[in-house]
């Protein structure tokens, strides 16, 4: 079997390519502003670079040949988890130790291991569709999936909730039954309490109560959700940039001395909070604009996992496009005090080398199913 497409160009979809350049342009743009500095752009720049690269190798490979792989990367994943429980760092700097380094070299392994848990879930699902509603296989499915959340949540609560959403979507189009969902909505809540007194530790509840309300701590836990909300709601219609004197040097320049961005007033405002940064700099039109991209994106996985040619390629687009859904959802929501603060990036825009791989090296998997199925009406 050949696993290299020898014409790649005519099925290559250039539609999405098109709107990640557009959508990760628009990050760049957005973090140069927040750090008010170039040389803040040469990691995600390098990262950008080796995702392209990788975009290209991924995309010319058959993805059957992961499917043949899903144990061996099933494996590498979880070791890569549990290497982070023994030996992770970074509580320090990002509040928890999810950071592997390496060599002088450090690296976030949960982000990685999302393309490969979805990998092999999509294909240990798809071997076990048929009987997807028998209690054993459902079972068995589970346990599949369980295992790499419990090594994430260890360390990561944040990160833990985007597997299991794209855990729970790839289990709904595999066809669950919805009686399955309504006993987890129940056992949910149910469980709530013992989640809250048993596994939560003081600075996950801690969030959970300043999202709630965040006057508990307003110079402290709740400081940075209504530092947020306050730079959104000050950008106004068409945001401080547009509405500043000069020409375009000049206005990103007082941008970046002035306001909440400027003055640095909003803490992370280049990574977890950069939509903050979008709504104070672009107003709520550059808000929606975003907004509109991620929605024209998902539409076009959507697309992708509607026509691919078999189970496996749709439910690796289905999970990519879920993992991205959480993301958005929730960086955007507790920007603007509608979730509470997770730490949660947003796609393509956020500053960070590893993050910023990940989604593109998502999308490589995403374009080699794109190119071996029907053709895409636009």
């Amino acid at each position: 079997m050949m696993f290299v497409d020898r014409n790649p160009l005519k099925k290559f979809d250039y539609y999405l390519l098109f709107l990640i350049l557009i959508l990760t342009s628009y990050g760049f743009f957005s973090i140069y502003i927040a750090t008010g500095a170039l040389s803040a752009l040469k990691s995600q720049a390098i990262a950008f670079i080796i995702g392209v690269i990788a975009v290209m190798i991924l995309s010319l490979i058959d993805y059957d040949i992961w499917g043949k792989l899903y144990i061996p990367i099933y494996i590498l994943s979880n070791g890569l988890l549990l290497a982070v429980v023994l030996f992770g760092t970074g509580s320090e700097q990002w509040g928890a130790d999810s950071w592997l380094v390496i060599g002088g070299f450090s690296f976030q392994p949960s982000e990685i291991v999302k393309i490969g848990i979805i990998i092999s879930l999509a294909k240990f699902i798809e071997i076990n569709k048929k009987d997807i509603n028998n209690v054993f296989t459902l079972i068995k499915v589970l346990t599949f999936a369980v295992i790499p959340i419990l090594l994430v949540v260890e360390n990561d609560f944040g990160t833990g909730l985007v597997f299991i959403f794209f855990t729970f979507i790839m289990l709904f189009v595999a066809g669950l039954n919805y009686r399955y969902i309504i006993y987890a909505l129940i056992a949910g809540l149910i469980s709530l309490p013992i989640l809250w007194f048993g596994f939560l530790g003081e600075f996950q509840k801690n969030r959970v109560l300043i999202f709630l309300d965040p006057s508990l701590d307003p110079m402290g836990a709740g400081y940075q959700s209504t530092q947020s909300k306050i730079a959104i709601g000050s950008g106004q219609l068409i945001g401080r940039l547009m509405t500043t004197d000069g020409n375009l040097n000049e206005k990103i320049e007082w941008v970046k001395k002035s306001g909440f961005t400027g003055l640095n007033w909003l803490p992370e405002k280049h990574t977890d909070f950069i939509f903050a940064v979008i709504g104070e700099s672009f107003g709520l039109i550059g808000g929606l604009l975003l907004i509109f991209l991620f929605l024209l994106l998902l539409y076009r996985l959507v697309t992708i996992a509607k026509k691919a040619k078999d189970s496996f390629g749709s439910l690796i687009v289905i999970g990519i496009a879920a993992m991205i859904t959480f993301h958005i959802i929730e960086n955007i929501g507790m920007t603007m005090g509608l979730m509470p603060v997770t730490g949660i990036p947003l796609p393509f825009i956020s500053y960070g080398g590893t993050f910023l791989l990940t989604n593109m090296i998502a999308m490589g998997f995403v374009f080699s199913i794109a190119m071996r199925k029907s053709q895409i009406n636009f």
